[in-house]
């Protein structure tokens, strides 16, 4: 019997499994239930695991070696609310899984229960981390914190992402970056208040932000590398409270997106000597805040192949994509892929005669679920891949 062919097995076990995360979300790292679903089936499983970054968890497999991968997932929904019209629709008013983080999960727990069925031909260990927070502050941080990756020694770590824009049935991978690195920020603008009528009376924070702004974005358009990505993003402005008045402060905030360890130092302080200089100059003053978020996402060169040639055998050269760009959003992975030789992939989760392709983090967002058994034949013929090949 085929890899494949073992995974269809268990299909509607795990199809159910995801329906019962989407019907129930849970945000951050408050994941008592999802928490309380895993732990009841790595019970029922005979599976060893351990507590982790409050309602994570950290499983393991014990083959026969040395070596130990780890599969990893993540658990947490977003706060959104669920506008699909289905059975399995969120019951969670304002909570929603809008990522496909449910589908990651049942993946990774498909992936657990064939895995565990023949861990006698393991040569080496498999963990898996099941991440809270990954939405918000990144649980990963804590699960490295407490000592995941050790006990025993993590060699490597592979992840997935299903994708609506890939088709089911297709493996996204791309080689070196994967994704970028993030920099939230704060700017306080302050100003000297007055009247409308006697702008001059004034040091107007709305003008000086006006500014700023435009200014800001000239580091991405002139001084980072044209075929080197890169965006700073202003969200919300406030200040200001009626037409004829002149505010005495002004705050902005955003978020920045970069590729490269050396492109986003330059960033952040290419950003401070722009916003200081303008503000400055025009008789203001300045409060800067910016957050160190999530790295860059790094593949290892080696792993690549590893995944690649895992596609090929157990899907069929159809099923591979190779990547050209990384994106440009942000993923937790990347802290794992700091600490420990990794592979991130793409699941392709979208079907256009069924309907399904909105857009992650929106209100319809769904996935095929036929695309689940492909998730978890690709974690499984990794793990056996690297482990006995």
């Amino acid at each position: 019997m085929s890899l494949f062919e073992k995974v269809l097995e268990i299909k509607d076990e795990i199809i159910q499994f995801r329906r019962e995360f989407h019907m129930y979300p849970e945000l951050d790292f408050d994941l008592p239930r999802t928490f309380n679903v895993i732990k009841t089936f790595l019970d029922r499983e005979g599976i060893e695991y351990s507590k982790t970054a409050k309602n994570g968890l950290c499983a393991i497999i014990r083959g026969n070696g040395e070596k130990t991968i780890a599969i990893r997932t993540d658990m947490d929904a977003l706060p959104i609310q669920d506008k699909k019209l289905c059975d399995y629709a969120s019951k969670i008013e304002g909570k929603m899984h809008a990522c496909g983080h449910d589908a990651h999960m049942a993946i990774a727990m498909g992936a657990a229960k064939i895995l565990n069925s023949m861990k006698d031909e393991l040569k080496g260990n498999v963990k898996i981390l099941f991440e809270p927070a990954e939405e918000t502050t990144g649980g990963a941080k804590v699960m490295i914190k407490e000592g995941v990756l050790e006990n025993p020694h993590v060699d490597a770590v592979i992840g997935l992402h299903v994708e609506e824009w890939l088709p089911k049935g297709k493996i996204g991978i791309k080689k070196g970056v994967v994704n970028a690195a993030s920099n939230p920020f704060t700017i306080k603008i302050i100003g000297k208040g007055g009247h409308g009528a006697s702008p001059n009376y004034t040091v107007d924070p709305i003008v000086i932000s006006a500014n700023v702004i435009n200014a800001l974005q000239t580091i991405i358009s002139r001084e980072i590398s044209p075929t080197d990505p890169g965006v700073i993003t202003i969200g919300s402005i406030h200040g200001g409270t009626a037409q004829n008045i002149i505010p005495e402060e002004v705050e902005i905030s955003g978020i920045m997106r970069t590729m490269k360890k050396e492109q986003r130092a330059y960033v952040i302080k290419r950003f401070k000597e722009i916003v200081e200089g303008i503000v400055t100059s025009m008789r203001g003053s300045c409060k800067i805040d910016i957050e160190e978020s999530y790295p860059n996402l790094y593949n290892d060169d080696m792993l690549f192949e590893v995944c690649k040639k895992t596609v090929l055998k157990n899907l069929g050269e159809n099923a591979l994509e190779i990547l050209d760009a990384p994106s440009m959003g942000v993923e937790s992975f990347a802290y794992f892929s700091l600490e420990r030789k990794s592979v991130f992939y793409y699941l392709g989760c979208g079907n256009d005669k069924k309907g399904i392709k909105n857009p992650a983090h929106s209100s319809l967002f769904d996935i095929d679920e036929d695309c689940i058994p492909y998730g978890i034949a690709m974690h499984c013929g990794l793990v056996l891949e690297y482990l006995n090949n």
